[in-house]
């Protein structure tokens, strides 16, 4: 199995969908729908909040490759209650993650 392991989860896939059609919309705007622009550009804010609340929910993963037999994108990641590592979206929703124990 491959080293990468970039953005296969739920929260990945959900996003990069919901993404997708933000930018398809965004691009009808650009050939002269009037309200596409705008609206693809809140469907891209949206498709943003998605993936985050996703990530926070476990359906996302830390920083890194995981381990080869977690590496299924329908795989929970447990660890994201206390925040991962490094993590500026765990940051943001003032979720630290582990903390060295002195």
């Amino acid at each position: 199995m491959s080293t990468h392991d970039d953005g296969h989860t739920i929260a990945g896939w959900v996003g990069c969908t919901i993404g997708t059609v933000g930018a398809l919309v965004a691009g009808m705007g650009v050939t002269g729908w009037d309200p596409g622009i705008w609206l693809g550009l809140g469907i891209m804010v949206v498709a943003l909040l998605v993936t985050w609340a996703l990530h926070l929910a476990g359906w996302g993963k830390p920083s890194g490759p995981r381990p080869a037999g977690r590496r299924t994108f329908r795989t929970k990641d447990h660890a994201a209650r206390e925040g991962h590592d490094n993590c500026v979206g765990c940051r943001m929703a003032g979720r630290r993650g582990a903390r060295a124990v002195s």
